[in-house]
């Protein structure tokens, strides 16, 4: 154990202090959900990182990803030919990673018509049920999360209008603290080529970013109601299709929505923000929107053990997360290693892992926005706790860096070196 395993497990509870300072209700913690959700991370991280054997399971599990990456890419192979291919032309985004989504959105239709899916939720959320004494419409949405997006609210669509707005903070938070499995296709896809077993770090991302979400939401916004369904077990809520191939085709065209409200907001946001870019240069030259919050999360990559210096980098890609959705990041990311401009090879883990969620201000507005369409009467409620939830999120992903940074350890790594 080095310096920085200490400086990313002392930021844990930094991490934490910071989520209690700006506690709507200092004195109403859920300890049991607190304690419980950092020890479920360690524990997590611990066998991902050390446990003997767990490196060979993790590598045949990053391997497997990206042989059904290898598979999913047959369909953009077919109607895009060499526009497909990043060895041809090289990486163009909305040939190349775009459709993936497409295709794990028809997957997790399929699994969940077979029952798969609303089993392996059901588990999560049993866990954090029972260990951490929250309510079960929470625990279904957080175990929904690990592998779904903004859809995993249908999942508890019945418990919706009775929830507190602690609860609607932490399926907030959870969303946005974590990704869903179609969109992390696309960050395999985009750091594949310089990170080969970025498949596993992310798939570990995820199972740690639902547990830290709990955390950071109950610190945030502390339960003082009694919630309908407080530790009791509930059933994930799904309309099943009528056959596979019905749940195939609405899953691929659910995927088709999702592929376009990303393209819409990557325009957007992009384009905002470059704009915003163009007004600070002309005020100062070489400022910007990533620059400058750069310097914000610049502290804040140094406590979840970034080396220094590293931290200027991270602290803009984490920046750039903030505002311009995390795909932009990813592709910074990965462009960053490619061109040997982090100094540290730990560097890159903590920073995939902190990066690997929807926390960022446009996943706001759309998960307060679906939601609310699926229970409109609390549409205020929702609205108010949405900035508490982006801050919970935020703190939660870089939780999720911490917990890798404290058991980051060079070649021991369960997931570490790229291969030759």
């Amino acid at each position: 154990m080095d310096i920085y395993n200490l400086v990313s497990f002392a930021g844990i509870f930094v991490l934490m202090g910071i989520a209690w300072a700006a506690s709507k209700h200092r004195r109403r913690l859920n300890l049991r959900a607190i304690c419980w959700g950092v020890g479920i991370q360690l524990g997590l991280g611990a066998l991902i990182f050390h446990a003997p054997g767990s490196r060979g399971l993790f590598l045949k599990l990053n391997d497997a990803v990206l042989e059904l990456l290898t598979a999913a890419q047959a369909g953009q192979i077919f109607l895009f030919g060499p526009l497909s291919r990043q060895e041809t032309l090289g990486f163009i985004f909305a040939f190349q990673a775009v459709p993936m989504i497409i295709f794990f959105s028809a997957l997790m239709a399929l699994l969940y018509h077979w029952r798969i899916m609303p089993l392996i939720i059901r588990g999560f959320a049993w866990v954090f049920t029972r260990l951490m004494r929250i309510s079960g419409a929470e625990s279904v949405c957080t175990a929904s999360n690990i592998f779904v997006g903004i859809e995993s609210a249908t999942a508890v669509q019945p418990h919706l209008n009775d929830m507190t707005p602690s609860e609607f903070c932490t399926i907030l938070t959870a969303g946005m603290a974590t990704v869903a499995a179609s969109t992390m296709a696309v960050y395999v896809y985009v750091l594949g080529g310089v990170f080969a077993t970025i498949a596993g770090h992310l798939i570990s991302a995820s199972l740690l970013s639902a547990p830290a979400a709990i955390v950071m939401s109950k610190l945030v916004l502390p339960e003082t109601a009694s919630p309908v369904t407080l530790g009791k077990t509930i059933r994930p809520h799904y309309e099943r299709a009528s056959g596979a191939i019905e749940s195939i085709i609405n899953g691929a065209m659910a995927g088709v929505k999702l592929v376009v409200g990303i393209c819409a907001l990557l325009v957007a946001f992009l384009g905002l923000v470059a704009l915003v870019d163009l007004i600070l240069g002309a005020v100062n030259a070489g400022w910007s929107v990533g620059g400058l919050l750069g310097y914000v999360f610049r502290p804040l990559a140094v406590l979840i053990g970034v080396p220094p210096a590293d931290a200027a980098a991270a602290g803009e890609l984490l920046g750039q997360r903030f505002v311009a959705t995390e795909i932009p990041a990813y592709e910074a990311l990965a462009e960053a290693i490619r061109q040997g401009a982090l100094h540290h090879p730990r560097s890159a883990v903590v920073i995939a892992y902190a990066l690997c969620g929807f926390a960022h201000v446009a996943s706001m507005a759309i998960f307060v926005g679906g939601i609310a369409a699926l229970v409109p009467e609390r549409r205020k409620d929702l609205a108010a706790v949405g900035p508490r939830a982006l801050l919970a999120a935020t703190l939660a992903c870089l939780m999720t860096g911490a917990v890798a940074g404290a058991f980051f350890h060079g070649g021991a790594t369960v997931l570490g070196a790229a291969r030759p």
